[in-house]
């Protein structure tokens, strides 16, 4: 009988301790000790095989450098967001919150691979279960091989009889292996799994998806080694109550982690969103105060986003200050700007931040539009539905200028707009002529208001 043995590993950065402690040496992190069982000498022997593959270390002018061709599949936006495509030998970690739609858009990449061989292993569903959710999607592949297993050992003889061009594991979590005493989804299962997946991928040129559960505080559940050993990191978000996903690329090897993928989800799937900027723009006619429109850029892609402000007077003994898919700070920061350079009074007013759509946008640009919004609430003065504002305001009221602002004044001029704030500072720097906007530049927050509002 094999021999067993404890040992406590680090739930953030993998790290092996002989014994429990309260802090993590390695990433100084607290109680992030979990104590696995382990089969004394089973890690050597299922690593002794790669290492009687040597290798010979060569300069680098003795490297064969070979263009990598690629898989480009159906769905652009996976194509826009993984950089142009699957690489070959990638590995591609997709988290998400349950329910959000992470089975159903892998199962629906590998329908639409045809006629790539795809092998789908799902330890979440039934064989049966996964033809019922395939036979509403509006794509078939005939050479989709699906198996509802958790073993690794067993995953890996399905791949060598097979032979298949892609690989889909929902989840990893889920898989396991014989060689360790511990349950499926512990430090020690996901690692050692995920690793022998890589060393397939990476030696059979096999591109591999796999699904990542994440815990209550939004992050992969797991080792933070396995989002560091694999190629490709993406999240996959949305809200329940709302039919757009968007999908996000927090590491990429292969391409910029800057690119987004906007998904609408249907009773037949997943739609891709084309033009996004209309799902984040009011889809009434009745115009309304405190909305103002800004053009952002998510990656390469410009986006025009609704910025809706709320301002109401004091109700409790401190002023409430409240930003959805905005930073809190940032907001507290313009609001002192616009009381020392502007005068307004907002001490005694409480301010609502709502970014339509349910984005999370860091993007600078936004405060130009921020503050013109509030002032439309405060003073309940409507904003024309035509205007669109793209700068960034400094803590001394002036207007500076931002990154890309042709894609954004391109966009803004293709969905109708007339016309477009920007920094004055820019307009020199405007290499494209543009005939159906106007481009208003200015340089300071005080010289905004009087051509907004000119009511």
């Amino acid at each position: 009988m094999a021999k067993l043995k404890t040992v406590y590993y680090c739930q953030e950065c993998g790290t092996q301790f002989p014994k429990w402690q309260g802090q993590c040496t390695a990433c100084k992190t607290w109680n992030s000790l979990v104590e696995e069982v382990v089969e004394a000498g089973a890690g050597k022997s299922g690593n002794s095989s790669s290492l009687n593959l040597r290798s010979e270390p060569k300069t680098l002018d003795k490297i064969e450098l070979h263009a990598e061709h690629r898989l480009v599949t159906l769905d652009n936006e996976l194509n826009r967001v993984l950089g142009g495509g699957i690489v070959p030998g990638s590995v591609i970690l997709l988290g998400g919150e349950p329910g959000i739609g992470k089975s159903t858009l892998l199962l629906q990449l590998a329908l639409q691979l045809s006629p790539l061989r795809v092998l789908y292993v799902s330890g979440e569903e039934s064989e049966q279960q996964i033809k019922m959710r395939a036979s509403r999607i509006p794509f078939s592949n005939p050479n989709l091989y699906v198996a509802s297993e958790t073993q690794i050992e067993n995953i890996l003889a399905f791949q060598k009889d097979l032979v298949p061009h892609v690989i889909v594991i929902d989840s990893i979590q889920t898989v396991y292996s014989d060689s360790f005493e511990s349950a499926p989804g512990s430090v020690t299962q996901v690692r050692e799994s995920a690793a022998k997946i890589i060393r397939v991928a990476k030696d059979k040129h096999i591109p591999v998806f796999m699904i990542g559960h994440i815990t209550k505080e939004g992050t992969i559940a797991g080792p933070k080694v396995l989002e560091h050993i694999v190629d490709t990191v993406l999240t996959f978000e949305g809200d329940r109550h709302n039919s757009y996903r968007v999908v996000r690329t927090n590491k990429n090897r292969f391409g910029s982690t800057m690119e987004i993928g906007i998904y609408e989800m249907r009773s037949d799937g997943l739609r891709e969103v084309s033009n996004p900027s209309e799902i984040f723009l009011s889809a009434g006619t009745e115009p309304f105060s405190g909305v103002a429109i800004t053009a952002t850029m998510e990656g390469m892609r410009p986006l025009l986003i609704e910025m809706q402000a709320l301002v109401t007077p004091l109700t409790y003994g401190n002023p409430q200050r409240s930003a959805t898919g905005f930073d809190l700070r940032r907001l507290s920061m313009l609001l002192a700007v616009m009381e020392k350079r502007c005068g307004f009074k907002l001490g005694t007013k409480d301010v609502f931040i709502n970014l339509a759509g349910g984005m999370k946008v860091e993007d600078p640009a936004l405060d130009l539009a921020l503050v013109c919004s509030i002032v439309s609430s405060l003073h309940d003065i409507i904003i024309p539905q035509t205007t669109v504002f793209a700068a960034e305001v400094g803590l001394s009221g002036e207007i500076r200028p931002i990154t890309r602002i042709e894609p954004r004044i391109a966009e803004a001029e293709k969905l109708g707009f007339k016309e477009i704030f920007v920094a004055s500072s820019q307009l020199s720097d405007l290499d494209k002529k543009f005939d159906k906007i106007q481009i208003k530049g200015v340089g300071k927050l005080q010289d905004v208001f009087p051509l907004v509002f000119q009511g």
